[in-house]
């Protein structure tokens, strides 16, 4: 692990190099999650060395005294561009609310990547009600649902179910809480035309928090972007078919040196 500061604070990444040569992949994780969740991606280093970080509030980063919504995702777009700077990084991976948090770089800083992946992400991603109230209120009923078929996971290996589980818990309630709500408030339906990099969005199958259609939008409305299914798979594709996930990955990125 190593860290970077800025504004304050500590951030935490690490990075992976088996040898590629090709631009390096900064990953950033979603709402109540941290670096772990890309831990079958180290794979594309192969390829494309990987870095990983904790945003804010996450793993091993310092965490922040922001209000949800765009005070965090701001000071969330901090955290990546320190780690992006610090690594010489070309290509962003979000995930759900680091999809938001890429998005948001591409539209509101001057970092200008080669290439973009977002998976489980959608140009607006409103919460259901109930688990707002639930995050807020009842954290165990939250988690509970959050890891019930077809929501995080598909079908969920119980190993990959538990991690997941301990790592939301280790994230905290109040984190996971302000995450969700930064997500509810992130709509950028009537932007995406300023996009002017190559996209790829990454969906599973099952998946009923961020559902495909929600990808097949940001396709159509980002000029030069394209999805891609992962089968038997929810929310989590990167952890439930790690080597469909990183297929999709790496051959998106081959044709971008094509």
């Amino acid at each position: 692990m190593q860290t970077v500061s800025h504004h304050g604070r500590r951030t935490a990444y690490e990075s992976t190099d088996r040898g590629g040569d090709g631009p390096r992949i900064c990953c950033v994780h979603g709402s109540g999650s941290s670096r772990d969740l890309w831990r079958f991606q180290r794979e594309l280093g192969a390829e494309n060395p990987i870095v990983a970080l904790d945003l804010s509030g996450h793993g091993d980063s310092t965490d922040i005294d922001a209000t949800a919504g765009y005070p965090t995702l701001s000071a969330y777009v901090d955290d990546l561009l320190a780690v992006v700077e610090r690594t010489d990084a070309r290509i962003l991976l979000g995930s759900s609310l680091g999809g938001a948090v890429v998005v948001h770089v591409l539209l509101e800083r001057e970092f200008d990547p080669d290439a973009v992946v977002l998976t489980g992400t959608g140009a607006r991603m409103g919460v259901l009600d109930d688990l707002l109230r639930w995050l807020e209120t009842d954290f165990d009923r939250a988690v509970e649902f959050l890891h019930q078929p077809g929501r995080l996971f598909a079908d969920p290996d119980p190993t990959l179910r538990e991690r997941s589980i301990e790592t939301m818990y280790d994230c905290g309630q109040a984190v996971t809480y302000r995450d969700f709500r930064t997500c509810h408030a992130f709509d950028v339906r009537d932007r995406l035309g300023e996009i002017d990099v190559p996209v790829l969005a990454v969906y599973g199958e099952h998946d009923r928090l961020t559902p495909p259609w929600f990808h097949e939008f940001l396709a159509t409305e980002i000029p030069d972007a394209q999805t891609i299914e992962i089968s038997d798979a929810g929310h989590l594709s990167m952890l439930e078919r790690p080597d469909a996930f990183n297929e999709a990955v790496t051959t998106f990125l081959r044709t971008l040196e094509d």
